[in-house]
């Protein structure tokens, strides 16, 4: 096992590494320079001068790229320049509440996409797998910039029932769980169906009913668990893809997380805070595929992390 894990980790070093480099590349490309966007236009040249010197922008592209791995080495990961503090110190302090999100959204796209995805594929063929269809399909086609202002006008504005936007407890969480958790089950549904419609064509399943066992058993127990592994490779794209910050949920409402640091720091054209977020999301998403490779094993006994070595 620890073999496995070093040996993944090791591989996933140059991945990290390029995709670090990438963004390094693009976000010196863009118009715009973040001593503008600060000082304004106003300034003397004098003041703009001592600032880029400040924060290492009057150095060659090369020269900023060698400082910005030795920021992530020396465990500050450099300085953001619109928030005034070290980069890795405001990735800590805003992910706790991205993690929160990101949590509650699964739970409740789980809540949703498994008992719909499992009576669809149980009812194949039926009116009521077709309603079922639907609904999925409404929940991949709905964009999340018109799902949220949507909500928010029926239940914050009209029924007066949860808060518009902000962190203050949980019910500030409602509306942007459910926002993200009700566009992941669409995708979540039809995925659980479909793996869950090929495994009752196995030969065990026919099996476990002809012992008379009830077809909740049958379904949740044996069909359902011998068909996650496209499943959990899914939910953790997804995972993946909120911990990196649901950029636009959270800004709309007005969520504290990295989703939302990640737009005003590209705003601000904050180099070192775009480059620590990248990161920190692309090593995410590595540690995230180790622990899914390692539940397969869980998952389905017939797996063994000893045999990916080869």
């Amino acid at each position: 096992m620890k073999e496995y894990l070093l040996k993944r980790l090791f591989v996933s070093l140059p991945v990290i590494i390029g995709v670090a480099t990438l963004v390094f590349l693009l976000i010196h490309l863009i118009p715009g320079d973040p001593v503008d966007l600060l000082l304004g236009d106003t300034a003397l040249d004098l003041d703009r001068e001592s600032m880029r010197r400040s924060l290492g922008l009057h150095l060659s592209l090369f020269d900023q790229y060698i400082l910005f791995w030795k920021q992530i080495f020396n465990g500050t990961w450099g300085f953001s320049i619109s928030e005034n503090k070290n980069v890795l110190s405001l990735i800590l302090q805003k992910f706790p509440m991205t993690l929160l999100l990101a949590s509650c959204s699964l739970v409740v796209g789980c809540m949703l996409s498994f008992p719909l995805g499992v009576w669809a594929a149980n009812k194949h063929g039926t009116l009521t797998d077709t309603l079922i269809m639907i609904f999925a399909l409404m929940g991949l086609s709905v964009p999340l910039f018109v799902m949220a202002p949507f909500m928010i006008l029926f239940f914050s504005i009209k029924l007066s029932l949860l808060p518009v936007s902000g962190f203050g407890g949980w019910q500030h969480l409602v509306l942007p769980s459910v926002c993200l958790g009700a566009g992941m089950s669409g995708v979540l549904t039809r995925m659980i169906r479909s793996s869950v419609l090929e495994t009752l064509k196995e030969d065990f399943v026919r099996t476990a009913r002809a012992k008379g066992l009830a077809e909740k058993i049958v379904l949740f127990k044996h069909t359902l668990r011998n068909g996650l592994i496209p499943v959990v490779t899914l939910l953790a794209i997804m995972l993946g893809n909120l911990l990196a910050g649901a950029v636009i949920t959270e800004t709309i409402f007005d969520w504290p997380g990295l989703g939302k640091l990640f737009f005003s720091s590209f705003q601000n054209r904050d180099y070192p805070l775009v480059q620590g977020i990248v990161l920190w999301t692309s090593v995410s998403y590595v540690l995230i595929n180790i622990f899914v490779d390692v539940f397969y094993s869980l998952i389905d006994p017939r797996i063994r992390l000893e045999d990916k070595k080869s």
